[in-house]
């Protein structure tokens, strides 16, 4: 039976309060494919509701019956990969063997990372005489985007679950198909009713309810940095912790000793995944001024590999962008490169000559892109690669945002001092490996807080100190 047209709520699947569907489309070909519905205030209500009474008991629940629920969540989840893979691929276009392996497989990293992490992490501990003890917040509120969407469910309601946290997750709408079966993992790995509750809807619906509700104790938010204001607006009246992991505007430095062919190609590639969709992407490629075009021919070459394709084809390496508003405004972001002044290296408007459906969108490469130019302030949030010149490494921090920055150098001193400088929440040195237990998050409109592993963690708890423990005993 399928609950797409469903919430679960209290451990059980219910109908909205009010009926209100919405169509989920493919962006591989635009068809509708599913339809969920969309959540109200009313709904958000009785969620919250059915979390407040179950943190009476699960936020006093021991660490071993946490631990035992997220490994039952892990095995289960193991069990549907192959179902919230093509869910993911259909609808935001990841292609098939990404799905599985990126999407759905950063989940599970995440959520045996947070199991790891929990066998030892420290709760409490004594301070002269008194006790120091990390409790869980409350009920927490978690709003999810499309993106990457089980990398950021799973990095919150595994940290969550680990604190002794209940919650509410609304998923984006956009891309709510995967989080619908995540919710069925959720129940058939048997954790207690009202713990997790699932409530689709629209951020003005949905969203706006639980930021603003006052048993939320907190909303951990990751989306566009326009919406992690509203949501922080929201939250202000409760005077609620908020978590923001927003936007970002990433530079990739190269420095003048490497192999310049090989950066580039590797930085067009980071670039260019999850089909430019990801806050932490390589956008900015600074290279040195002398090498400039160079490396635009290099990113040329790179860029023109790249094979654009429906999810499900054999040959695909970029899918789709998510929808027909995503496509526009990358439309109309690579338009502005070009009225502003800068070189078109590859790509450019329009779909692929061979794509006359779908919102697919040509790898795009700009050259000599200066920093007042909307292409490198702006978030595109779709393939497209911009190459600036740079004389002193300190212009890659002229940005707004502050989610990542990537160093690419062989003399590893020199790329250490610069990443010391980099105002930025994770810096990336020679492409390393990613690592779910380091620290994410951003510095300014890039957002607050961190996620991931025990950093992510430390998030749902709260400080308490209790003075004279010691002689009490």
């Amino acid at each position: 039976m399928s609950h797409n047209l469903q919430f679960y709520i209290d451990g059980a699947w219910v109908d909205p309060v009010v009926p209100n569907t919405l169509d989920v489309i493919d962006p591989s070909n635009e068809d509708v494919f599913a339809q969920i519905s969309l959540g109200s205030k009313a709904d958000v209500d009785k969620a919250v509701a059915a979390a407040k009474r179950a943190f009476n008991i699960y936020g006093f629940t021991s660490v071993e019956e946490r631990l035992d629920i997220l490994n039952r969540v892990i095995e289960v989840y193991k069990k549907r990969s192959p179902d919230l893979a093509l869910a993911v691929s259909r609808e935001m276009g990841a292609p098939r063997r990404m799905a599985l392996d990126s999407q759905v497989g950063i989940g599970l990293a995440h959520l045996t990372k947070m199991a790891d992490v929990l066998k030892s992490f420290q709760f409490r501990h004594v301070k002269g005489s008194a006790l120091i003890v990390k409790e869980p917040i409350g009920v927490v509120g978690l709003i999810t985007p499309w993106n990457w969407p089980l990398n950021q469910i799973t990095c919150k309601v595994g940290p969550a679950l680990a604190a002794g946290c209940t919650m509410v997750l609304k998923p984006s709408e956009i891309a709510p198909l995967d989080a619908v079966i995540f919710a069925e993992i959720v129940d058939e790995a048997g954790v207690p009713k009202g713990v997790f509750n699932l409530v689709n809807g629209d951020g003005p619906g949905v969203g706006q309810a639980l930021s603003s509700h006052p048993d939320i104790d907190m909303m951990s938010f990751t989306g566009s940095t326009r919406a992690g204001i509203l949501v922080a607006k929201a939250a202000a009246d409760t005077v609620k912790r908020v978590h923001q992991e927003l936007g970002g505007k990433s530079a990739n430095i190269l420095f003048p000793d490497v192999d310049l062919a090989t950066a580039v190609t590797k930085g067009v590639a980071g670039c260019f995944s999850n089909s430019g969709q990801s806050c932490n992407a390589p956008t900015r490629m600074f290279v040195p001024r002398d090498r400039h075009d160079e490396a635009a021919a290099h990113a040329k070459a790179a860029a023109e590999k790249f094979t654009v394709g429906p999810a499900d084809g054999a040959g695909t390496k970029l899918g789709p962008v998510v929808s027909q508003i995503q496509f526009d405004k990358i439309q109309e972001l690579i338009q502005a490169g070009i009225d502003e002044g800068a070189t078109l290296v590859a790509g450019g408007p329009g779909r692929p000559a061979e794509l006359n459906r779908g919102y697919y969108v040509r790898p795009t490469v700009f050259a000599d892109v200066t920093h007042d130019m909307r292409i490198a302030r702006e978030e595109i949030f779709g393939p497209v690669l911009a190459i600036m010149p740079y004389d002193t490494v300190e212009q890659a921090n002229d940005t707004v945002y502050g989610l990542a920055s990537y160093i690419q150098a062989k003399d590893i001193q020199k790329a250490r001092d610069v990443a010391a400088r980099m105002r930025s929440g994770n810096v990336y040195i020679n492409y390393p490996q990613w690592d779910a237990g380091l620290p994410f998050g951003g510095y300014k409109q890039s957002g607050n807080g961190r996620e991931y592993a025990e950093y992510g963690l430390e998030d749902f708890l709260e400080i308490k100190g209790i003075a004279g423990y010691e002689a009490a005993e």
